[in-house]
């Protein structure tokens, strides 16, 4: 999940990521590597989905296939059917929504409320706010631990990041980062936090246990989103404003390859059965999916108008991307026939 473009820009960057609907009709993708790899043999359009004004955020949740889109200009949340890829549900929430994370474990989803300093807490059986939390200024990311049930929030104008109890609803720790802090991801295999510092030029990794900032890494120019494979124990960033993505070792704590992507990369997700990774570049419209393996852009291809907040469903192998400047979601899944 990500959100938006350059240093305290964030409104109006949402302001100017207005445009056309996109069709439905679905485009292929170029391809490098070997033809007969199912996952660089290309990846595919499959669908596109009508949501609200400015959609940014996107997260799944895995055991119900349902997707969660925030849309910041409407403030409100879309509730995406996975299987049918219908809108089902329209949640109202805090003021410019931009970023979501959902719980798999308690079927619990957060939404980070920038303007309002808050988080939405929604049901996922009812679609309903049940809670509403007081965080720092300007949330931007959100990241959950189902293991420990734990949400973890970037504020990027106060430079902190809030812990959140998901059983009480209350902020149990707020730390002190660096400078501008927008992505964040959890780890749940090894209980560590990734936070951007997009001011920085580098990357924090927090304990989820003492809540106390450790190594500090460099990475490419502002960093706006950061995912995690628990799977190989492997960090990756999208630069914004480098064009790239940084691969860190998550037991070395040092970065092994830096590669190019599309123009403008603000959203990053990891499919960890697949050991693949997503990357939305905003300025080029395009997605780019890179081998865990090779660190290598294996396809990329072109979706809606501005595309920031992407996920993936690891179940059924499908990518969701939220297109800002189109009003739209991409349902996108590897090529076949």
């Amino acid at each position: 999940m990500n959100i938006g473009r350059h240093a305290g820009a964030l409104i109006i960057v949402a302001a100017a990521a207005v445009g056309p609907a996109v069709g439905g009709a679905a485009a292929a993708a170029s391809a490098v590597g070997n033809p007969r790899d199912p996952v660089t043999a290309g990846i595919c359009v499959k669908g596109t989905v009508a949501v609200g004004s400015g959609p940014f955020g996107a997260a799944v949740n895995p055991v119900t296939g349902t997707v969660y889109v925030t849309n910041s200009h409407a403030g409100t949340v879309s509730v995406i059917d996975g299987v049918t890829n219908k809108v089902e549900a329209t949640i109202p929430v805090g003021s410019f929504p931009s970023g979501v994370a959902a719980d798999p474990r308690t079927n619990v989803i957060y939404v980070t409320n920038a303007v309002s300093d808050t988080v939405s807490v929604i049901s996922g059986t009812t679609n309903r706010v049940i809670a509403t939390v007081k965080v720092g200024t300007n949330p931007l990311g959100a990241a959950v631990d189902p293991r420990t049930n734990t949400i973890y929030v970037s504020n990027s104008f106060s430079n902190t990041m809030s812990v959140i109890s998901g059983q009480a609803n209350t902020v149990i720790a707020t730390v002190k980062v660096g400078d501008f802090p927008v992505g964040v991801a959890a780890d749940p295999q090894t209980n560590t936090i990734y936070l951007t510092q997009a001011g920085r030029n580098a990357v924090s990794v927090i304990s989820g246990k003492t809540h106390a900032p450790g190594a500090q890494i460099g990475v490419g120019r502002w960093p706006y989103a950061v995912t995690v494979n628990p799977r190989t124990d492997t960090i990756y960033t999208a630069n914004d404003l480098g064009n790239t993505v940084s691969v860190i070792n998550g037991t070395t704590n040092q970065v092994t390859a830096t590669l190019k992507v599309g123009t403008g990369p603000v959203g990053i997700t990891a499919n960890p059965p697949a050991n693949t990774i997503y990357v939305a570049s905003e300025q080029s419209n395009t997605v780019s999916a890179v081998s865990g393996t090779t660190h290598r852009v294996t396809a990329t291809v072109k979706v809606g108008t501005v595309p920031v907040g992407i996920t993936a469903d690891p179940h059924n192998n499908r990518i969701y991307v939220a297109n800002s400047g189109s009003n739209t979601v991409s349902v996108l899944a590897p090529c076949t026939g």
